[in-house]
Formats: C-alpha cells, sequence, structure tokens
C-alpha cells in the first residue's frame, strides 16, 4: 500500500487547462448548475467535493467532453500520466423525451425561454411530472470511475470534474439535457414542428424533426397533452383583416393604413415671449440695450 501512493505529492503544473471561471466562494452561477451541486452535495459528498475545487481552480483538467449518458475527462495529477475521469448517467428513454416535449411545447413560454437559450426554473418540475427527475435522485444513479488509484468517490479528480462540469452547464444549459440524452438542435428543432402543428389552423402537421425512428405525426399531429395555443402579438392584430391583392398593397405602401389625425392647434405667441421669460442679459454682453435691439428684431421677423 506504501507503493501504491509513494508517488501521490502536489499535482504537476498544467499550462493551458481548464480552470474555473470562479477564483473563491461557491462554484456555480446559474440556478441548474448550483441545483446541480447541490444535489450532489445532498448526497454527503460535499465534503469530499471541496477536495477538487483546488484542482478546478489550478486548471488541473485537461479536457471535458459531454455526451448523451457519459462524461469524460482527463485530469493531470501527481504522476506523469493524467487520470481518465468518467461519470455516467442513464439517458431518458425516447418515449419519456416525446412526452417531455410535448409539455414543452403546449405552453409558449417553455418554448419561448427555450428557443432563447435559456432553461426556466419551472422545467425541474416538468420532468418531474414526466416522472424522470433532471437531476439524479440518488448517488447510485451515477456511475464515477477514475483511473487513479485513490478509493474515495469521489476523489479529488471526479471532484474537480463535477465542479468544471457545474460551469459547462452555466455557459451552455444545454448540456445538461444533452447529457439526459436530447442535445440542443435536436430538442429545438422537435418544439418549433410542435409548435406549428398545434398553431396550424388547419390542423396540418408541422414539418418533422430529424429522424428518431418516430413517424412524423408522433412528432407534429395533434396528441392527448398539446393545447391549442392562441395567436399573440402582431398575428392576433392582423386576424382579422381582409386580405388584399399585391396590387392594391403596392399601390397603398406608402399611405396610412387609417387616416390620420388634424394637426394639432399650435398656441398662438408673440414674438416677445422668450424674451419676456429671459429678462435682461448681463452689462457685459449688452444689458438692458441689448434686449432692446432683440426685440426690434424680432418684430421685425415676425412681420416678414
Amino acid at each position: 500500500m506504501a507503493g501504491r501512493f509513494a508517488d501521490f505529492g502536489p499535482p504537476r503544473r498544467v499550462d493551458g487547462g481548464l480552470k474555473a471561471r470562479s477564483t473563491r466562494g461557491a462554484i456555480g452561477v446559474s440556478w441548474w448548475s448550483r441545483r446541480f451541486l447541490e444535489v450532489l452535495e445532498s448526497f454527503a459528498l460535499g465534503t469530499r467535493l471541496t477536495r477538487g475545487r483546488s484542482y478546478a481552480r489550478k486548471g488541473q483538467v485537461l479536457r471535458l467532453d459531454v455526451t448523451p449518458g457519459r462524461v469524460e475527462a482527463t485530469v493531470q495529477g501527481s504522476r506523469a500520466e493524467p487520470y481518465r475521469v468518467g461519470i455516467e448517467l442513464p439517458v431518458f428513454p425516447a418515449a419519456l423525451w416525446e412526452r417531455v416535449e410535448r409539455d414543452l411545447a403546449a405552453q409558449a413560454f417553455f418554448s419561448a425561454r427555450l428557443l432563447a437559450g435559456d432553461l426556466p426554473a419551472e422545467l425541474e418540475e416538468v420532468f418531474a411530472d414526466a416522472g424522470a427527475p433532471l437531476f439524479p435522485s440518488g448517488v447510485a444513479e451515477l456511475t464515477q470511475r477514475c483511473s487513479c488509484p485513490d478509493f474515495a468517490v469521489p476523489c479529488k479528480h471526479l471532484a474537480a470534474t463535477f465542479y468544471l462540469l457545474a460551469e459547462a452547464f452555466d455557459a451552455d444549459p444545454f448540456q445538461l439535457l444533452h447529457w439526459r440524452g436530447r442535445g440542443r438542435a435536436e430538442l429545438l428543432d422537435r418544439l418549433r414542428a410542435l409548435r406549428a402543428g398545434a398553431t396550424d389552423p388547419a390542423g396540418a402537421p408541422g414539418p418533422s424533426g430529424p429522424d428518431t425512428g418516430a413517424p412524423d405525426a408522433a412528432v407534429a399531429g395533434p396528441t392527448p397533452h398539446a393545447r391549442p395555443v392562441p395567436a399573440a402579438g402582431a398575428a392576433r392584430v392582423l386576424a382579422g383583416l381582409p386580405a388584399i391583392g399585391l396590387d392594391e398593397a403596392v399601390d397603398r405602401f406608402w399611405l396610412p393604413p387609417v387616416p390620420l389625425p388634424d394637426r394639432p392647434p399650435t398656441l398662438a405667441t408673440g414674438p416677445e415671449l422668450l424674451l419676456r421669460q429671459l429678462g435682461a442679459p448681463a452689462p457685459a454682453i449688452g444689458g438692458p440695450g441689448l434686449l432692446e435691439r432683440l426685440r426690434r428684431a424680432y418684430r421685425t421677423f415676425g412681420r416678414s
């Protein structure tokens, strides 16, 4: 055992590693990254996680890749060869993702926020209602592996990876959903398709998303969870207007859609109003004599 840990010591210095943006205090600024770390701490991993905080801030993590169901990282420790880290989390099955997508598409709030690149806090409740917690529900749901000889789980290399993973979620919240099995492009394409099917007045299916093995009707057709979405914004204003031919539209392009109101009446004032409000200028620039000359000039300009 002594030989196993004989070469342990300070980690080797790394140039160009992935450094945590947080230099002190808590790591993670968004609700989803903080929630992720809070869940890990609730598994009694809090004291073990802190072992990797200095590694994360020194830039000891050389690589971090997030794929569906797996996070892989390379962390430089005290040995010459970096350690290989893997964190696995089960992905959601396709049927469950389809239900979540229908629930999200049924409300414009979720679609708008997701299409804008944001994860609303209510998203966690949507997954919980579908019977699939977005974050790990127990430490046993996470499979943690590191090639280092430390028996502690998580070791400081795994802990550093968790911290960098939380900051990766800060930078791109869709990485969290990608880890659960649905990438940004695929999720947004399916939401657009479902929204298009829900708002089509003729009931025609919207454009299908990427090939996921499900028929187009399952993607864009009506479902028990989809609810009609009322028109909003410009669509609501323009919905009742009659259709106008192209020729007439061109002829009326520069005309107002409704008659403009008459110009409001202007206040009739005398030409000396400004002079009466300002009073006499200072003696250095002419005093009362300048005021009288200006008064005569204003009267002359008013008659012309």
